[in-house]
């Protein structure tokens, strides 16, 4: 598949497979290491704020052609965080996965402000609806846990709001993160952590002049983004953290 301009090079990478290369792509990480990384980066498990509301989260990591291949909680049951976030960390995860690039990587963050109407992505969340009978499959007591009935199963979804990456091991790109359970700026701190745990931020190149996928705290007063790829602050330490941990501009702007 073959895309003609940036924005149908993004949206065009997220409508299918068709390259038997994707064929049986192995997870890039597991279950127990997605869980430990998730506990290691959020507050209530012992790890560090991330300048949100503090919450459990979930995440979720898909295969290069976009499976499902671990979903975990970091709360000490299911109901410790959002429920719905079991949905959202896991469509992240396809997002980041699906319009990301060999050579570049776009996170879910980097999407809010072309998504808006006007921007030359606009209705892009509307493009790959996710599969409710994938999502809602399987034994309820089984969500979050090793086996979990969305692994090895292709929810689809798009998010434009932060939390989502795609994961690359220096070699090539190898999948997608999602978290979810936070505001999404501290959900993207929190994923831009995870994805340094795994060892899997090799990241090659992305819309910002450092070269990677940080979120861009560039909308204006007018709604606008000078940048193209800019996402709303979310009003509290959020963007002073990213700037600590190499995730983003620190400004608000």
């Amino acid at each position: 598949m073959r895309a003609r301009g940036a924005g149908v090079c993004l949206l065009a990478v997220a409508i299918g497979w068709t390259d038997s290369a994707f064929a049986s792509a192995p997870c890039p990480t597991d279950y127990q290491h997605l869980l430990s990384a998730l506990k290691a980066s959020v507050k209530p498990t012992g790890g560090p704020s991330n300048g949100g509301l503090d919450n459990n989260e979930w995440a979720a990591a898909v295969t290069r052609d976009g499976e499902v291949c671990a979903a975990a909680f970091s709360g000490a049951g299911v109901g410790d965080q959002w429920l719905a976030s079991r949905a959202i960390a896991a469509e992240k995860a396809f997002t980041a996965n699906s319009m990301s690039l060999q050579s570049m990587a776009i996170s879910t963050a980097n999407l809010y402000a072309g998504s808006q109407p006007g921007g030359y992505l606009y209705g892009a969340n509307t493009s790959n609806p996710a599969n409710p009978s994938v999502l809602y499959g399987g034994d309820p007591t089984t969500y979050g846990t090793a086996s979990d009935p969305l692994d090895g199963k292709v929810l689809g979804g798009v998010i434009v709001f932060g939390g989502g990456l795609a994961l690359y091991d220096g070699n090539n790109i190898v999948g997608g993160l999602g978290v979810s359970g936070d505001t999404s700026c501290a959900d993207h701190n929190i994923a831009w952590r995870v994805r340094h745990a795994l060892g899997l931020d090799k990241v090659p190149s992305g819309p910002l002049h450092q070269k990677n996928d940080a979120i861009i705290y560039d909308i204006g007063p007018d709604g606008k983004s000078s940048s193209g790829f800019g996402h709303p602050i979310c009003g509290g330490q959020e963007p002073s953290i990213a700037q600590e941990i190499g995730a983003g501009s620190g400004n608000g702007r």
